[in-house]
């Protein structure tokens, strides 16, 4: 089992920056594929950004390259996603997940373990 939780949610400005954390903890963290999606009311949850298992591999949905940027410690079991230049499109629950299967995950499905969600609520 893999035990997921998320900080750093909150509200922002338009155009402002938040940075996102996630704690793992139960298994091997350096062997575990990363990921944030995200999810709005009435919607399918929706990929956003992952990272291979040592970080060297890294891969963003269209809708956030260049304004979002997915990292990870190993050492402190934690991922991160830097998000700057918020739009309130970006609006949302954001969720960390865990794959224990790929090497890098880039769809929902492949994601085997999730945390609570965090509100990001971005103003106009």
């Amino acid at each position: 089992q893999v035990q997921l939780v998320e900080s750093g949610g909150g509200l922002v400005q338009a155009g402002g920056s938040l940075r996102l954390s996630c704690a793992a903890s139960g298994r091997t963290f350096s062997m575990l594929a990363m990921g944030w999606l995200r999810q709005t009311p009435g919607k399918e949850r929706e990929f956003v950004a992952a990272i291979s298992w040592s970080g060297s591999r890294t891969y963003y949905a269209d809708s956030v390259k260049g304004r979002f940027t997915v990292s990870r410690d190993n050492a402190k079991n934690t991922v991160y996603l830097q998000m700057n230049s918020l739009k309130p499109e970006d609006t949302a629950v954001y969720y960390c997940a865990a794959s224990s299967t790929a090497i890098m995950a880039t769809t929902t499905n492949e994601y085997d373990y999730w945390g609570q969600g965090t509100q990001v609520t971005v103003s106009s």
